[in-house]
C-alpha cells in the first residue's frame, strides 16, 4: 500500500491505541521469566482533566517504559487514579446545589452513594486521555485508591503504625479552611499576594503608667487570643521590657514580656505579638514559654470567646468587656474593622502602615486558611523519616538529578508531625471507635472494635466511629504495594516491588515522594523504588507559570488535536532536560511537528525509490562508502540514544534522533544517494543502497518508537518490517559490525564538510541559488582531490558548483575564503553578488549587534540588576548575549572572507 502523501494522526493514532490495548500489548506477565520492570503512576485525580503537566509526566514514563519494553523487560506500568478527598466532595457538592440540595440533609450513606454515582459517571475522563496521549499503561490492572482492597491496605497500615504508638491524636494548630470547614494540607495552601496594612498597636507595661510597648500586626483581629509579647533578647531598646508584663488592649489580660528569638529586631517595632492558637511560629513560641492558647476565631472563622470570658478584665481606657462581647459571633474581618476602630477611638493605635504581604489561602475553597487548634489524628512523621533519610544516604535509593536530594533531606530533617485527619465525607473513614466514655478502639472493622470495647467494659456497649477521613497522602503513600494486592502475599508483590523509577515532579517530593519512601519503608521493609527521576514544570515559552489569570494555559489535548501526539510528546522529550523547567509553547510543537513530517517523508521518498526491507541484507557485507558511512552514523547514533534513556536525558535522546534523521539520513544520505537510485545505475550499487536505506529507516523507527510511537508503528506496519503492530513488542536495536568503517567516515564527512562549508559562504553572501559558482581549491592534498573526483557529481549538484578544480595561484579577487583542514577553498564571487553593497551589509549587521550586545553586557554588569530581576529575565539576557556573540562572530569571519 503507498504512503499517503501525509501522516495523518487524527486517523491513525486512535486507530493503532485501540490494536494495541486489545491485543494486550501494554500487560505485564507476572509468570515470566523476564527481568521485571516497574513504574508506578502518580495517580492523577479522579475529578482532573489532562493538563500540561501530565502530558509532560506521562510522555517520560511511556518513553521509559516502551523502552524498557523493547530490551526485554517485564514492564509493569501501574495505572490509576486518586480518589482527591476535597476535590470530588467540591465537584459533587457543586452538582447537589444545582439540584438544590445539600449533603447535610442528605445524610452521608445517601452522599457518598451519589460520589460513587458520579464517579462511575464521570470519573473516567483523564483515562480516556491519557490513551489519547499514547500512554501504554496496563488499563487491566487499573486501580482506584478507594477500591475494596486499596482500603484493606489502608486499614492494616493505620492499625499497624497506630498499635506501635505512631499515630496518634493530639491537639495542634493545623491549616483550617474556614469555607470547606476542615484541615487541609500544605500542598492545599497556596500564597496570594494581598495589599493590607501593618497596625501598631500599644501594650500598656502593667504597674507603669504611661510607659507601652508598641507591637506591629497584620491580623489585629486575632489580639483577642494574645498570651504573650515577644521581643528578642539581643534587641538593643527592647530588651529592658523582658521579664515585665502588658496589659492586652480591648481584654484587659494581663500577659508576660518574654524574651525569644523568633522576634526579629529588624521587623516591624521588634515586638510581636503571640497568639499561639492562631498563628504557627506563635505556636511553638507558646510551647516554648509554656503559655495558655485560647482561641478566638471558630471553625466558621467567626469570634468565640468561650475560652477568653473568664479573663476579660476592665481598665478605663483600655480594656472593656461589654465591647469585647458585641465582637463574638462577628466574621474575623468584620472583628478586624470593629477592632481597630475601638484601638483608635482608645488612642492606643499608633499608626498604620500600607503593607503587601502573602496570605495563605485554600486552593480549593479560594478563602485564606485559618490557623486553628483542634484535635486531629497524626501520624510521626519524625520517626518515619529517620529510615527514609538513611535509604537515600545509602544509594538504595537515587534521586536524578542528584541535587534533589539536598531538597528531600533538609525537608526530611525538618519534618514535623503529619497531620492524617480530613473533616470530609468522601475519603477513607478513620478506623477508630468510641465508647460512651470516649475510650477509643482502633481496628480493621467494627466487629474487631466491638470486640476490644467488650474486653475493655466486660459488657457490649454501643460504638460511634471516627467521622473523620484519612489525608488523600496517606493512602497515595501506600500506591507502590497496595495496588499490587498488599497486605495479600501475591506474586505481584514479590514480584514488582521495589519499583524501578518514580517519575514525578519536584512540586511533590516531600508531599507523595517521602510519604511512599516512609510508608513503603515502614510496611514493606524496602524503599519503594531505586531511583526517582524528578522534572521540571512545564512553563510557556517566556518561561512564565502557566495559570489561567496570566492566560497562557495551553490545553495537551487541542495540541493533540491540530497536530497529533506524535509531535507533542517529541517536544517534551526534545525540551525535558536535567533540573529545568519545560519552556513549551504552540509554535514549539509546531517545529516538532516538521519532524514527525520529516521521518514520512523521507519513507515516501525510500518506498517511491523501491526502498523495502530485506531478510538477507547483512550490514557488514556492504561495499560502498556511502552505505557503510550511513551504517556506521547509524551505530553512533544509537549509542547516543541509548546512553541518552539509561541516564534519563530525553533532550539528548531526541536530539540524537533529530540529527540522525533530519542532517545525516535526509539531508546527506538520501541525496547523496539519488544517482545510486536513479534509472541507469550499476545495479548491484542500487540494491546495495536500497537494502542499507531500509535497515537504517528500520532502525530510526525503533529507535524513536519509545518517543513517537504511532508515526513509527505505522511505517514499521506500512512497510512490512514486521506483522501490524508489531514494533511495540520488537527488540531494540543493536549495532551491526560495519567493514572499513573508518575509511568511510574520513572520505564521506569531508565531502559532507566541504558542501556545508560552500553552502554556508554563499548563504552569508546572498548568492542566489540559482546561480553557480567555480570551487577553487588551495594547497589540497591528492586524497581530497581523489574524493572530488569522487564525488564530483554530488558536489556539483549540492554545493552549485559550475566546477572544482585545483588553485595554483592567487586567490582571485573578490573571492569568499573559508578554510578546510588544510585547504583553502575560495569562490569567485565577481559578477555574482554586489561586493562593495555585501560588505557594507555585513558591517552594518555586525556594528548594530555589538550595539545591543553592549547594552546587554552593561545590564548584567549591574549588580542590582542582577539581584532584583526574576531569574528567568537574567538567564534569557545571558543567552541573548552569548547568541549576540556568537553571530558577531560569524558576520566578522564573513567580512574577513570577502577581505
Amino acid at each position: 500500500m503507498t504512503l499517503d502523501s501525509r501522516f495523518a494522526p487524527a486517523e491513525v493514532e486512535p486507530r493503532l491505541y485501540e490494536e494495541w490495548e486489545s491485543a494486550g500489548k501494554f500487560a505485564c506477565d507476572p509468570d515470566s521469566n523476564a527481568q521485571p520492570f516497574t513504574i508506578m503512576i502518580p495517580p492523577p485525580n479522579v475529578t482532573g482533566s489532562l493538563h500540561m503537566g501530565h502530558a509532560l509526566t506521562f510522555t517520560i514514563q511511556d518513553t521509559l517504559v516502551r523502552y524498557r519494553r523493547m530490551q526485554g523487560r517485564d514492564a509493569l506500568w501501574q495505572p490509576g487514579t486518586d480518589h482527591a478527598g476535597i476535590a470530588t466532595q467540591m465537584v459533587v457538592e457543586r452538582l447537589l446545589a444545582t439540584e438544590g440540595k445539600d449533603r447535610r440533609t442528605m445524610g452521608r450513606d445517601a452522599f457518598l452513594e451519589r460520589v460513587w454515582q458520579w464517579k462511575a459517571e464521570s470519573g473516567g475522563a483523564i483515562t480516556r486521555q491519557l490513551r489519547r496521549l499514547g500512554a501504554s499503561l496496563d488499563w487491566p490492572r487499573e486501580r482506584f485508591t478507594m477500591d475494596a482492597g486499596l482500603s484493606v491496605a489502608v486499614r492494616e497500615t493505620f492499625v499497624s503504625l497506630y498499635r506501635d504508638g505512631l499515630i496518634y491524636r493530639d491537639r495542634r494548630l493545623v491549616n483550617w479552611d474556614p469555607k470547606l470547614l476542615t484541615a487541609i494540607s500544605d500542598l492545599e495552601v497556596e500564597n496570594r499576594e494581598v495589599k493590607g496594612h501593618l497596625w501598631h498597636i500599644r501594650y500598656p507595661i502593667e504597674g507603669e503608667p504611661g510607659a507601652s510597648i508598641i507591637v506591629a500586626t497584620t491580623r489585629p483581629e486575632t489580639m483577642l487570643g494574645d498570651t504573650a509579647v515577644a521581643v528578642h533578647p539581643d534587641h538593643p531598646v527592647l530588651a529592658k521590657f523582658i521579664g515585665k508584663r502588658a496589659i492586652l488592649p480591648l481584654v484587659g489580660r494581663s500577659i508576660p514580656i518574654v524574651g525569644d528569638d523568633y522576634a526579629d529586631p529588624e521587623k516591624g517595632t521588634g515586638a510581636v505579638k503571640i497568639t499561639p492558637a492562631h498563628d504557627f511560629n506563635d505556636f511553638e513560641v507558646g510551647r516554648r514559654h509554656d503559655l495558655p492558647m485560647p482561641s478566638v476565631l471558630d471553625k466558621q472563622a467567626n469570634v468565640t470567646l468561650a475560652e477568653i470570658e473568664d479573663v476579660l478584665a476592665s481598665i478605663p481606657g483600655v480594656a472593656d468587656p461589654a465591647f469585647v462581647r458585641t465582637l463574638a459571633g462577628q466574621s474575623r474581618f468584620a472583628a478586624r474593622s470593629a477592632i481597630v476602630a475601638e484601638l483608635e477611638r482608645l488612642e492606643l493605635l499608633d499608626k498604620v502602615e500600607p503593607h503587601t504581604h502573602q496570605v495563605p489561602h485554600g486552593d480549593r475553597g479560594g478563602v485564606p486558611v485559618e490557623p486553628l487548634l483542634t484535635t486531629q489524628w497524626y501520624c510521626n512523621a519524625g520517626e518515619l523519616a529517620k529510615p527514609a533519610i538513611a535509604a537515600v544516604e545509602s544509594g538504595k535509593t537515587v534521586f536524578v538529578p542528584k541535587q534533589w536530594e539536598n531538597t528531600f533531606f533538609a525537608w526530611m530533617r525538618d519534618i514535623q508531625p503529619w497531620c492524617i485527619s480530613r473533616q470530609l465525607w468522601w475519603g477513607h473513614r478513620i478506623p477508630a471507635w468510641y465508647g460512651p466514655d470516649g475510650q477509643c478502639f482502633v481496628a480493621h472493622d467494627e466487629a474487631e472494635a466491638k470486640a476490644q470495647a467488650q474486653a475493655h467494659y466486660g459488657r457490649a456497649e454501643a460504638l460511634a466511629q471516627d467521622e473523620d477521613v484519612l489525608d488523600t497522602w496517606f493512602s497515595s503513600g501506600l500506591w507502590p504495594f497496595s495496588t499490587l494486592g498488599w497486605p495479600e502475599k501475591t506474586k505481584e508483590v514479590a514480584r514488582y516491588y521495589p519499583g524501578d523509577v518514580l517519575v514525578t515532579g519536584f512540586d511533590i517530593i516531600f508531599f507523595w515522594v517521602a510519604r511512599m519512601m516512609m510508608l513503603g519503608l515502614r510496611m514493606m521493609g524496602d524503599v519503594p523504588f531505586r531511583t526517582v527521576y524528578i522534572h521540571g514544570l512545564v512553563r510557556d515559552e517566556q518561561g512564565r507559570k502557566m495559570s489561567k489569570t496570566t492566560g497562557n494555559v495551553i490545553d495537551p489535548l487541542a495540541l493533540i488535536e491540530t497536530y497529533g501526539a506524535d509531535a507533542l510528546r517529541f517536544t517534551i522529550c526534545a525540551l525535558t532536560g536535567p533540573g529545568r523547567d519545560v519552556k513549551l509553547g504552540e509554535t514549539r510543537v509546531n517545529d516538532y511537528r516538521g519532524f514527525i513530517t520529516k521521518l514520512w517523508n523521507a519513507a515516501r521518498f525510500c518506498e517511491m525509490n523501491g526502498v523495502a526491507p530485506d531478510a538477507g541484507f547483512d550490514p557488514a557485507s556492504a561495499k560502498l562508502p556511502l552505505d557503510r558511512w550511513l551504517l556506521d552514523a547509524a551505530n553512533t547514533a544509537l549509542a547516543e540514544a541509548t546512553a541518552a534513556l539509561e541516564a534519563y536525558r530525553f533532550d539528548e535522546y531526541a536530539a540524537a534522533g533529530y540529527r540522525f534523521v533530519w542532517n545525516t539520513f535526509c539531508d546527506w544520505f538520501l541525496e547523496l544517494a539519488k544517482p545510486l537510485l536513479a534509472e541507469g545505475a550499476d545495479p548491484a550499487d542500487a540494491a546495495e543502497v536500497r537494502a542499507t536505506a531500509a535497515h537504517v529507516l528500520g532502525l530510526v523507527l525503533q529507535m524513536l518508537h519509545p518517543a513517537i510511537p504511532f508515526v513509527t508503528e505505522e511505517l514499521w506496519d506500512r512497510f512490512g518490517y514486521g506483522p501490524a503492530g508489531s514494533l511495540i513488542g520488537t527488540a531494540w536495536p543493536s549495532a551491526s559490525p560495519v567493514a572499513g568503517a573508518e575509511d568511510a567516515r574520513v572520505e564521506l564527512d569531508w565531502v559532507v564538510r566541504l558542501i556545508g562549508l560552500v553552502r554556508s559562504v554563499r548563504n552569508e553572501m546572498n548568492v542566489p541559488p540559482s546561480k553557480t559558482s567555480p570551487i577553487l581549491l588551495r594547497d589540497a592534498p591528492p586524497a581530497a582531490m581523489d574524493r572530488v573526483d569522487r564525488w564530483m557529481e554530488a558536489i556539483r549538484r549540492m554545493a552549485r558548483a559550475s566546477d572544482v578544480r585545483v588553485l595554483s595561484g592567487d586567490v582571485p579577487k573578490g573571492s569568499a575564503q573559508a578554510v578546510l583542514d588544510e585547504t583553502t577553498v575560495a569562490l569567485p564571487l565577481e559578477g555574482l553578488i554586489d561586493l562593495a553593497a555585501e560588505r557594507t551589509r555585513l558591517a552594518r549587521e555586525r556594528d548594530k549587534l555589538a550595539a545591543e550586545a553592549k547594552k546587554t553586557e552593561a545590564k548584567l554588569a549591574n549588580a542590582d540588576f542582577v539581584r532584583r530581576a526574576p531569574e528567568e529575565v537574567v538567564a534569557e539576557n545571558r543567552d541573548r548575549l552569548a547568541t549576540a556573540r556568537s553571530e558577531i562572530a560569524r558576520l566578522q569571519a564573513a567580512l574577513e572572507r570577502l577581505a
